[in-house]
């Protein structure tokens, strides 16, 4: 019987191991370093995520890309790939290696984001131009580097007179056609598989956690089952044996469309599009949403079961209007509405948790639409990225956000590993903007977003004693520089929050006690 059911554990870990993120130390969230270089994420892995909780980093594409001279290096020329060489603009493979290992040992894993559902633009050209300089031919689909001809790509199979997607109601040419003009690798071939496969697990043996999977949408989830299937075991330097890798998948699904989200999560955990779109509709008050009605946030929102969702405020394509969610998305342009809604993301038990670490650029609002939605990350006249820069006050420069580096978010990140396990708790609200829950007797938020204060005696689900507030500031040694907050032998706190506060919100947790 004992053998019985170490079988049974077995088969039951393989099915649910692409949904763990293997994080170390009790950490639950990662931060999605944009655009950063390999060298500068090395960095802030020692000097920054470890000690502050961080859990993971999920990298931009590490794969080799054409390069875009017109308009001049957009972010976009990374989700174009030429080849799978381990050279882009944040560094070549030694760094990339470099950077996995020194991450990994002081326990910070790194989610990869993944381009396999196709290669460049059709009208990408012939030539060099090329993040590794490796020669390729988009007009007659031959990619020698990988290599891939023009029987490697779905062109045959597509069934408009375009070769693109024109209706997204057929899912045929959502999956077999070209999105936005890419050329879309046939991944029903057992060699397109297998070259996919080998980059992948090139990546896994340097020592990667998992991947972020681009477009997962476009391609069919039989195709994507055997290609995760044909994933190694994780580097068992740092990960436990027989670990699998993190897997979440890139499915755009906030309802009408034939293609759902429901589709991949069985493969592994799927990118909840509609968590960050409604709550920006919420945060922001529009169509009449209030914050008391996040009471049964989450899969009674209709999102998908917690155990299967990766959720986020806004990522890098939404942020500029691509993607999903259009304008209700909150982001650090809105910086007092943006904190508030990651606060309330981390404090939430629903889900994995990704937090955005952005770059600024020009915005050219016209019509509604940002005219530079292109621009790529801080650059130098040639096109190499800049290096970040780190301010005195632990803020970023040269351009770079940082939102990670806010007090607000990253104290609410370390809020998260310290009431992980919880379940949601002493709820309340007023019927209108202002709401407070617990995570059993770990950790309680406060959220004020009506427009008048917020006065009430509520519930913490604490043990008794003197806790500092972790959002007007935080503890340090046995003081506070921030609010505090005193919590009577029955649990119960008063609670006082202007509408007008910076951050009209308030957090306390058992590592925030004095």
């Amino acid at each position: 019987m004992k053998m019985k059911l170490l079988i049974l554990a077995t088969l039951l870990g393989l099915s649910s191991a692409q949904f763990d993120p293997h994080m170390k130390y009790g950490r639950t969230s990662l931060v999605h370093l944009f655009e950063w270089r390999w060298a500068d994420i090395a960095a802030e892995c020692e000097r920054y995520l470890a000690p502050n909780g961080f859990g993971g980093v999920q990298i931009s594409p590490p794969s080799e890309s054409i390069v875009v001279t017109n308009p001049g290096h957009p972010w976009w020329q990374r989700y174009q790939p030429i080849s799978y060489n381990l050279c882009s603009r944040s560094g070549n493979e030694d760094e990339l290696r470099d950077m996995i290992t020194r991450c990994n040992n002081v326990g910070v894993n790194i989610y990869v984001d993944a381009v396999i559902n196709h290669m460049c633009g059709a009208g990408g050209g012939e030539g060099k131009h090329s993040s590794c300089g490796t020669y390729f031919n988009a007009n007659t689909k031959e990619f020698p580097s990988v290599p891939y001809s023009g029987w490697d790509f779905n062109d045959g199979k597509c069934n408009t007179g375009s070769g693109e997607i024109e209706n997204y109601n057929d899912i045929y040419q959502v999956r077999d056609c070209r999105l936005v003009g890419l050329l879309d690798l046939a991944l029903e071939k057992d060699y397109v598989r297998g070259k996919v496969a080998e980059y992948m697990n090139k990546l896994i043996d340097m020592g990667v956690a998992g991947f972020r999977v681009d477009a997962c949408k476009h391609m069919w989830p039989g195709d994507l089952s055997v290609v995760f299937g044909s994933l190694n075991n994780l580097n068992t330097k740092w990960f436990n044996s027989g670990s699998r890798p993190f897997i979440f998948q890139e499915v755009i699904d906030l309802g009408g469309e034939p293609i759902t989200a429901s589709e991949y999560t069985g493969l592994g955990r799927v990118t909840e599009f509609k968590y960050g779109a409604k709550l920006g509709t919420v945060i922001r008050k529009w169509n009449g949403e209030k914050l008391s009605y996040l009471v049964n946030w989450g899969e009674g929102w209709g999102m998908m079961a917690s155990g299967k969702a990766l959720v986020f405020v806004d990522n890098h394509d939404n942020q500029r209007g691509h993607g999903a969610g259009g304008a209700s998305i909150v982001t650090f342009w809105d910086s007092r509405l943006y904190k508030m809604a990651v606060g309330l993301m981390l404090a939430h038990p629903y889900g994995v948790t990704r937090v955005m670490s952005s770059f600024r650029w020009d915005r050219n609002i016209v019509n509604g639409q940002d005219q530079n939605d292109w621009m790529g990350p801080p650059s130098y006249g040639d096109g190499t990225t800049k290096p970040v820069t780190i301010n005195a006050d632990t803020t970023c420069g040269d351009g770079w956000v940082c939102e990670h580096r806010w007090r607000q978010i990253r104290n609410m990140v370390i809020f998260r590993n310290v009431v992980n396990g919880e379940s949601l708790s002493n709820w309340w609200d007023n019927g209108s903007n202002q709401v407070a829950f617990g995570r059993g007797s770990r950790g309680f938020i406060v959220i004020n977003n009506d427009d008048w204060t917020l006065a009430a005696t509520l519930n913490t689900g604490l043990p008794g004693g003197t806790y500092c507030d972790v959002i007007s500031g935080q503890k340090e040694g046995s003081s506070c520089t921030g609010k505090q907050v005193q919590v009577g032998g029955d649990g119960y706190a008063y609670f006082n929050i202007s509408n007008s506060e910076e951050d009209p919100f308030i957090a306390i947790h058992a590592d925030s006690k004095l």
